[in-house]
């Protein structure tokens, strides 16, 4: 061979050598390409040489630590609940929000922001960064009916940021309400990756229902159930405070270097309204002039402060609900007690909200921690009808209290007594300056919500208005926009659904930035709302105050139309001056809805929380015999037998002292439901009528020491009727000791939180005859339900 030959051949060896060096390059470059697309990045494996011994083996190396990009910052993501646009100061309403103007004052006021209408819907969107049916949640989960979009169920392909946080190295909590997880998946037994740890938290520590008793509420710490705290002065939003900085503390102190997302969502101001004594009397007499001259009052604050324009419209009060001046004396005096409780409990949760936000200051990379803060995940709600009600639940159950049955128990409302509700005047005075509340997402007074945002090391110049219209899936991508970390085409193996949200992080620094959102479709309750460029279609199915919804044709219902641009409050129909424009946006909005799994409509209110008429799975479905060992707690309403509208029977076997007492069995609380058990010695059944009506059968004489079966028969007498009544019959060993009428039962829901318990009672009271926890005092042996044809 040649030399040159020679040369040449040496040469082909050498690139040839080269070659799977070259690829593995390439193929490395791609594989962190793709680290940043695909979730999780591929697993390291050891690449150096092994050897037979470690003495002949190069440095084993560990896998690195998921770290997020330099200079991420931490985010904390505040949600509050059931608030109005008109109703904390920081936004020109009556009920004072220090804490939050002084976060304004440092930060931005977004003053177009705008959320789903309801709460789970919300907080799916809020979460995913995709439209709320897009993401399975079109509706409560209680109310979901198993279409792509009202499953109840946030899908694979629709991953959280705190997922793709997580998964690109932050540290990730949820702490306060989670109403995210179908109702079905709630009790002991799971499954759980629907549960905050499954959609991407490292941490949760709340309570897994879309309202809870602020005094005794259940609470979970990640899948374990840790009760109804006991403690005399305990309030949630104060626990809640207590947790989220604890966390914050041990991720301080723990991991400092390491850049972290707090989800941090209280209970307030959603019912039931409570708070402390003290701040509920702060308020008295602060009300009496109504919801009419509050709305005027704060229409004039919003004004001064550039919250709305100066040449802004105040719309007019619905014309089914009642002016202030037509009120008889004792309905003001009831209504305006309502407005002060649930202003200090607005004031409560601002003070604990604070607490955190205090302490968040107080870190050292507290500049570069991102705060962005929600003031409520919808309007303000009417659901306690014209009246309030001393139960939210009776709504849900089509039962409307009036102000002479809750007169009587004035002084109880604020306490943990009642699930009580103001009325529907003050939601609509809660949400000034616009026209509806909570579940109307055809109107701004339903899905306005002010928004705050400071992040000191990106802009430092607060105290600023932004006007861009945003809406609640824009947040997902705005956070990831902060922290540098791209959309990932595919998570856990499940190719994902584009993030449908857009950044606005360039508002941040330039209050003329142009709008990343300029289209966006909104439904709750086929109450339609389209906007385009500034225009808003509108399209309202029934009223929010009303409970039980008739007949409805979405196809004849009469559209409106806004020029938000002329038109800040929606104060200005121009419908008949411009009916191509109306017709273009009606159009799109039926095309929007079909894309975005919005159909079929469905108005239906109170009766789509029956899981026999839904369809709804239940872990107890298909079932007619339930035996449970000894004492079992905390099995949520949707897992235990459904009791409602039927004949049935609970039957136990006990050995118990003489003068025994307590719970046997029970299902509800204070805002519905069925309680068994003993009292001195005498056998109980009580069913609580949603809190309007209560009905006690007790035996007539004493059970005796000793081992004995006992069993309530409750023969239901309204055949396929819901609510009608029914005979309790109490038996001691087969032999009858008592029998008494329920006259009313509770239809459709006992409570959204309440739990089935047996040998001992772990929420409120079904009757205040006893005091929970009443656990049972003898042994328990085993307790029988049986489901009767």
């Amino acid at each position: 061979m040649s030399t040159r030959r020679s040369a040449v051949h040496t040469l082909l060896s050498a690139l040839t050598a080269l070659i799977p060096a070259t690829c593995a390059l390439a193929q490395g470059a791609d594989s962190a390409n793709q680290r940043q697309v695909i979730l999780p990045p591929a697993e390291h494996k050891f690449d150096g040489n092994i050897g037979t011994t470690y003495k002949n083996s190069d440095q084993a190396q560990f896998p690195k630590r998921l770290q997020a990009p330099d200079g991420a910052p931490n985010v904390l993501l505040v949600l509050l609940d059931d608030v109005g646009f008109g109703q904390f100061s920081v936004a020109g309403g009556g009920v004072p929000s220090p804490a939050m103007e002084a976060l304004a004052k440092d930060g931005l006021l977004y003053t177009r922001f705008h959320t789903t209408a309801l709460c789970s819907p919300t907080r799916a969107a809020l979460l995913t960064g995709r439209n709320h049916q897009v993401a399975g949640t079109g509706i409560i989960t209680e109310l979901a009916t198993g279409y792509d979009g009202y499953t109840g169920i946030i899908p694979k392909d629709t991953a959280t940021v705190a997922e793709i946080l997580r998964q690109n190295g932050y540290n990730t909590a949820w702490i306060g309400k989670n109403h995210n997880t179908p109702i079905y998946e709630t009790s002991m037994q799971g499954p759980f990756d629907h549960w905050p740890n499954g959609l991407g938290f490292n941490y949760f520590y709340g309570f897994m229902a879309g309202d809870t008793n602020q005094v005794r509420p259940y609470i979970f710490e990640n899948q374990t159930p840790l009760g109804t705290p006991n403690k005399d002065d305990y309030f949630l939003s104060v626990d809640l405070a207590d947790h989220t900085i604890q966390w914050l503390k041990d991720a301080e102190a723990i991991e400092p270097e390491r850049s972290w997302f707090c989800y941090f969502a209280p209970a307030a101001t959603h019912a039931p309204h409570q708070a402390p004594k003290e701040l509920i009397e702060m308020f008295k007499g602060k009300f009496d002039r109504g919801w009419d001259e509050y709305r005027k009052q704060t229409f004039e604050r919003q004004k001064k402060m550039g919250v709305v324009p100066q040449d802004a419209v105040l719309t007019e009060r619905p014309q089914s609900l009642p002016a202030w001046d037509s009120l008889n004396s004792d309905q003001k005096k009831l209504y305006a007690r309502m407005m002060e409780v649930f202003a200090a409990y607005g004031y409560h949760v601002d003070q604990q909200v604070g607490r955190v936000l205090d302490y968040v200051e107080t870190l050292p990379d507290a500049d570069n921690t991102m705060i962005i803060y929600i003031v409520g995940d919808n309007g303000s709600s009417a659901e306690g009808g014209f009246d309030g009600t001393l139960n939210e639940n009776a709504f849900f159950n089509n039962y409307l209290m009036n102000h002479k049955e809750m007169l009587a128990h004035i002084d109880e409302i604020g306490t943990e007594k009642h699930f009580n509700h103001f009325p529907a005047g003050w939601a609509w005075a809660m949400d000034t300056p616009f026209q509806w509340t909570k579940q109307v997402a055809s109107h701004l007074g339903g899905v306005r919500n002010p928004m705050i945002v400071r992040w000191p090391e990106k802009y430092r110049q607060g105290g600023e208005i932004r006007t861009q219209f945003e809406h609640v899936i824009d947040i997902a991508p705005t956070i990831l926009d902060a922290a540098r970390i791209p959309e990932p085409r595919s998570v856990n193996g499940t190719e994902q659904v584009p993030i449908q949200g857009k950044s606005f992080l360039s508002t941040l620094t330039d209050p003329k930035a142009k709008e990343t959102r300029t289209s966006q479709y909104f439904e709750m309750f086929a109450n339609r709302g389209m906007y385009k460029d500034g225009w808003w279609a509108a399209s309202l199915a029934s009223e929010p105050w009303v409970a039980e919804r008739g007949e409805f044709d979405p196809f004849k219902a009469t559209w409106e139309l806004y020029n938000l641009d002329d038109d800040f409050t929606q104060a200005k129909n121009v419908a008949e001056q411009h009916p191509e424009k109306l017709q273009e946006l009606s159009a799109l909005w039926w095309a929007e809805a079909s894309v975005n799994k919005a159909l079929p409509l469905d108005w239906r209110g109170a009766e789509r929380f029956s899981g026999e008429l839904t369809g709804k799975p239940n872990l107890a479905g298909g079932r007619s015999k339930f035996v449970y060992q000894g004492v079992l707690a905390g099995l949520p309403e949707a897992s235990a037998p459904d009791l409602k509208n039927k004949s049935f029977s609970v039957g136990a076997k006990v050995e118990i002292g003489d003068n025994a007492n307590g719970m046997i069995f029970t299902q509800g609380g204070n805002t519905g439901g069925w309680a068994f058990y003993l009292k001195n010695g005498k056998l109980v059944t009580a069913h609580n009528y949603i809190d309007a009506e209560h009905y006690s059968v007790s035996s007539d004489t004493a059970i005796p020491s000793g081992k004995h079966d006992l069993k309530m028969d409750f023969a239901y007498e309204g055949g396929k009727e819901f609510g009608r009544a029914g005979t309790v019959t109490l038996l001691l060993n087969g032999k009858q000791i008592g029998a008494g009428k329920i006259e009313k039962t509770t239809p459709f829901k006992y409570s959204l939180s309440e739990n089935q318990d047996v040998g001992i009672d772990t929420g409120t009271p079904v009757t205040y005859d006893y005091t929970t926890p009443f656990d049972f005092s003898g042994k328990l042996e085993e307790v029988t339900v049986e489901i009767k044809p």
